[in-house]
């Protein structure tokens, strides 16, 4: 094959989007850097800490000013920037759960000013998605909740507040991915919804999105019939040209999700599923959650340009693709010289982050206490069992959750026992191994979506039968309220710990309680 020629090596290489190891930049992506490549993702493995970011996002911008540095930061369960510890802000659930979209945009704000002050540009959140399906193993306290107008509202808000610091936010996964039972990591999820009830939920908070001005939408690895029964939202020219560009009129850039997806590699590969993205309308490709490596980057710049060069992909699509690539890197270099982050990046001066002050107080208000009688706060140190529910790979099994650090904080001679599904398999009274250890304690018994994990319902209800007065506290979706007290965050983050912590121990008052869901 021809080598390919220096200028399309350096439009296909503006729009890719790789991973990579270390907390440094490697050599090879300064190398490609230099050769024309646009972005790169940021994941927790490049996380130690917002000064050793900042002092990673330098190098980058050494080697290419306009370089776009993302990275996907929820700031709830799914979180890179604070990984190590848990987020200090509560996730999309909770601020739905408070809806006060003026807190939410004060939160975005927050979290933009840190991201922006490590050199950071573009932040893979938020996630619009309207978790219509409870069951939904992906998305759950990612989205703001399942009504449609809810959601939108603090999207927008969202949007805004992260926009405001300098850091283009991405509107996810597009067309909508909460009425899904399956992973997209793993499959493709089926929308088997017709084209009214999509443009009554679905696309509600990404019509939100695009009017508040969002800098980049994502595709999400959806089978979506009513607009294309063929092929991948990541992948079909009809809903990401036809109905992202031309019915909701977005002009700005469309990124994939993770291309080394099951949800369209299975299928097309790496290489064949990069390419008919790039076709179908997306700007810029992300890879590099499993695929970190110079062989990957280099393999996908070469397929693209050999797809331009076949005629597969028509070289006005690549560069309108690069175009908006340098769009958005302009836009953001303007806004975050405009605000000082910039200066703040170059100088290498961020220092040590604290803890989010609005992100905990956010927290605070968000959780939510049924049937606490006279029974809160406790007046001993609890035992506290926490049950751990496999993750998914977008939350990731590096970062910490539950409520025994932050109770042992609280109420010093606190204990904890964490236990998984293969701790109790087989157990024929699994409340025995729950109950190990209690010694006469107060209960704390700590759930993550209890109503999508049968085995922890079935020894959450063996153990309240015998210790009736346990308190329950869920850090998922709060489907199911059981238990004499129960304590609902909305979400596993820290600072969604260290609040419901706070109302066991009596260092805080909670909320007014919500209307439980019935069982």
């Amino acid at each position: 094959m021809p080598q390919p020629s220096d200028d399309l090596t350096h439009l296909a290489g503006a729009v890719l989007q790789p991973g990579f190891h270390g907390t440094r930049a490697p050599d090879w992506v300064r190398r490609m850097l230099a050769e024309g490549l646009g972005g790169v993702a940021l994941f927790a493995r490049n996380v130690e800490s917002p000064a050793q970011v900042a002092a990673l996002t330098a190098e980058l911008r050494a080697e290419r000013p306009e370089v776009i540095v993302a990275i996907d930061e929820e700031a709830g369960d799914v979180t890179r920037f604070e990984s190590r510890l848990g987020s200090s802000r509560p996730g999309n659930l909770a601020l739905g759960a408070i809806d006060d979209p003026a807190l939410t945009e004060a939160v975005a704000r927050d979290l933009g000013r840190d991201l922006a002050h490590a050199g950071i540009t573009l932040d893979y959140a938020p996630d619009v998605d309207v978790n219509s399906n409870p069951k939904n193993p992906i998305i759950g306290v990612r989205a703001f909740g399942a009504d449609p107008a809810l959601v939108a509202r603090h999207s927008a808000a969202f949007v805004t507040g992260l926009q405001a610091s300098g850091v283009a936010a991405c509107a996810k996964h597009f067309p909508g991915h909460g009425d899904t039972a399956v992973d997209s990591h793993h499959a493709v999820p089926l929308i088997d919804r017709g084209r009214a009830e999509l443009e009554s939920v679905e696309l509600v908070p990404f019509r939100a999105a695009v009017a508040a001005g969002v800098q980049s939408v994502m595709t999400g690895h959806l089978l979506v019939p009513a607009y294309d029964p063929d092929v991948p939202a990541t992948l079909s020219p009809r809903i990401l040209t036809g109905l992202l560009r031309e019915e909701l009129g977005y002009d700005g850039l469309i990124v994939t999700d993770g291309i080394e997806m099951q949800g369209v590699s299975r299928t097309y590969g790496l290489a064949g599923a990069t390419v008919r993205a790039l076709a179908a309308g997306a700007d810029a490709i992300c890879v590099g959650g499993d695929h970190a490596d110079e062989a990957t980057a280099i393999a996908l710049r070469d397929a693209i340009v050999a797809a331009v060069r076949s005629g597969e992909l028509p070289e006005a699509r690549l560069r309108d693709a690069a175009g908006r690539v340098n769009r958005l890197a302009a836009w953001t270099a303007e806004t975050q010289t405009r605000t000082g982050a910039r200066a703040v990046a170059d100088a290498l001066s961020i220092g040590k982050v604290a803890a989010s002050v609005i992100g905990l107080a956010a927290a605070r208000r968000a959780v939510r206490v049924t049937g606490a009688g006279d029974m809160l706060p406790l007046a001993a140190p609890p035992h506290v069992v926490e049950f751990a529910p496999p993750r998914n790979i977008a939350i990731g099994a590096e970062t910490p959750w539950g409520l025994g650090i932050p109770l042992h904080d609280l109420l010093p001679g606190t204990t904890s026992l964490r236990l998984s599904e293969d701790d109790l398999g087989g157990l024929a009274e699994p409340e025995s191994r729950v109950l190990a250890g209690l010694g006469g304690r107060p209960l704390v018994l700590v759930v993550r979506d209890l109503h999508r994990h049968p085995w922890v319902a079935d020894a959450v209800a063996r153990t309240l039968a015998v210790c009736p007065g346990a308190i329950v506290v869920e850090m998922g979706l709060p489907e199911r309220v059981t238990g004499a007290v129960h304590l609902a965050t909305y979400g596993a983050t820290r600072a969604c710990g260290q609040a419901a912590a706070e109302i066991i121990a009596g260092t805080s008052v909670p909320a007014p309680a919500k209307q439980p869901v019935a069982a």
